[in-house]
């Protein structure tokens, strides 16, 4: 019995290869939403429309922005609180509202 020629793995590894991208392509990459922030951040809402920033662990939101209320925090990228606070704000008195039309 003789070896198998390293010409007759290659078409195997492109078919392994096609399979794998097919996955992707048609799963459409579901799994790899885009996080809001990076490592060592945290997202804040702009106050008074929807408009929102990333600032590092242990500092206050900055003049005009307010930590998102408690488990309403957007994660990833058109998750269902990135979805929410597109339509949704917080007023001044920090009380959800609806955001107002930018049209």
């Amino acid at each position: 019995m003789t070896a198998p020629s390293r010409t007759g793995r290659f078409p195997l590894l492109l078919a392994a290869l096609a399979s794998g991208t097919a996955v992707v392509a048609l799963t459409g990459c579901s799994g790899f939403q885009d996080a809001i922030c990076g490592g060592g951040e945290y997202p804040v809402l702009s106050v008074g429309s929807t408009g929102s920033a990333c600032v590092p662990e242990g500092e206050e939101p900055p003049k005009g922005y307010a930590r998102y209320p408690e488990g309403k925090v957007p994660q990833k990228v058109d998750d269902k609180w990135d979805v929410y606070w597109r339509t949704h704000t917080l007023d001044e008195n920090g009380t959800v509202i609806d955001a107002p039309d930018t049209d």
